[in-house]
């Protein structure tokens, strides 16, 4: 049986309404979208990083099986961090399951056990796509909101730091 997955529509592009306590900045329409697209790419890489986390084998497990679970922190809190920046600029965070599967950026995680050098550049790759959609906003953030874009930056940063750790693991040096 065939059944299709009815995607709700994203809340992130509704405004919340104001009450006594709300005042100072509001976001825009634009502004929420992108905030949006950021939100379901650490939510994805969150579950990412726990995939990987609990079905990495082989070489270097123990370091890389408590390496991913740095990944996961990061996105944990980079989730948090974006959804309550939203909530405090009256926009409104949608991290539903079906909202989360059907629009971030990150590459399908397979099932079941992996080598441990694989899921590396598999999540190398899930890091890689969380940084782009954040670097493809910035710039947009940036000139309505520049507290915000500090936001990124960190993200940026942290997110870029362990892309170093990972790869190390499998690289070669150079001559």
């Amino acid at each position: 049986m065939s059944t299709t997955l009815d995607v709700p529509r994203q809340s992130g592009v509704t405004e919340t309404t104001f009450e006594n306590a709300e005042s100072g900045f509001k976001a825009s329409t634009a502004l929420g979208e992108n905030l949006q697209k950021v939100l379901v790419d650490f939510i994805a890489l969150e579950l990412v990083g726990k995939q990987a986390h609990w079905n990495i084998v082989g070489p270097n497990f123990r370091d890389l099986h408590h390496n991913l679970d740095d990944v996961v922190d990061i996105a944990r809190e980079g989730s948090d961090e974006f959804a309550e920046r939203m909530r405090a600029l009256h926009a409104t965070p949608d991290g539903r399951p079906a909202v989360v599967a059907s629009t971030n950026t990150l590459a399908e995680f397979p099932n079941g056990e992996i080598l441990t050098h694989e899921a590396i550049d598999r999540v190398v790759s899930a890091v890689g796509s969380v940084t782009a959609t954040m670097r493809a906003v910035h710039d947009a953030v940036d000139a309505e909101d520049p507290t915000t874009a500090d936001i990124l930056h960190t993200y940026i940063q942290r997110l870029e730091q362990q892309v170093w750790f990972l790869s190390a693991e499998t690289r070669t040096p150079s001559k």
